[in-house]
């Protein structure tokens, strides 16, 4: 997997930077972040509230002179932090207390978006909006952290996201995720949790500002 990025981005590179693919629409820049999170279970025993992490990398983009539709991909170094409240059970069934759990894990995150931009006649060229929406890859490069959570190695998640372009080179955008497949187990040693096998996808907002050469 990591030869498969670091190829990939050799190869966006030497495209981009021909001149005949700057002229064509194509882009490349550094990209910084914060992200929410918040795992979304499909039990209410556990509960999840809303962590700040943070995402930074590289992305790339392609549109379409005039038409204004292209694409966007980005290759990202993403934590996610989480805070879950595990209810602690007795001998008789009985939930005696919660325990509040703090984790995080580290993905390379691979976005691939479809993306239309507002491109207007001399307006563009001081500020142009933009939508996205397309799926986003992660793959977890952290240990697991916690004997009771299990991460899956892949995550995937439908995002949808708008942001605005200003001076054709500073874009600032808000993302919202939306977990497709479950990205967390929750397996109670035994004795502790009634409930065993405990599912959840990771759903949140991330905040981002890249720079488009």
């Amino acid at each position: 997997m990591k030869k498969f990025i670091t190829g990939a981005l050799l190869v966006c590179a030497m495209l981009l930077a021909t001149p005949a693919a700057q002229a064509a629409g194509f882009k490349f820049g550094p990209k910084v972040g914060l992200n929410v999170n918040k795992f979304s279970m499909d039990k209410s025993t556990l509960s999840s509230d809303n962590r700040c992490g943070f995402t930074a990398g590289v992305a790339a983009q392609f549109t379409v002179p005039l038409i204004g539709v292209g694409a966007d991909v980005s290759v990202m170094y993403t934590r996610r932090n989480n805070e879950a409240s595990i209810p602690q059970i007795d001998n008789v069934s009985a939930i005696k207390e919660m325990l509040t759990s703090k984790t995080h894990y580290d993905y390379i995150s691979v976005p691939v978006h479809l993306m239309y931009k507002l491109e207007l006649p001399a307006v563009s060229q001081i500020v142009a909006p933009y939508v996205l929406t397309g799926p986003d890859f992660s793959f977890r490069v952290s240990k697991e952290i916690m004997d009771d959570f299990k991460a899956k190695k892949c995550n995937v998640a439908w995002d949808f996201g708008l942001g605005v372009e200003l001076i054709k080179h500073l874009q600032i955008s808000a993302t919202y995720s939306l977990g497709m497949n479950k990205a967390v187990k929750y397996v109670p040693v035994a004795g502790i949790n009634t409930d065993s096998g405990i599912k959840g996808n990771t759903n949140g907002w991330t905040v981002s500002a890249a720079w488009m050469f």
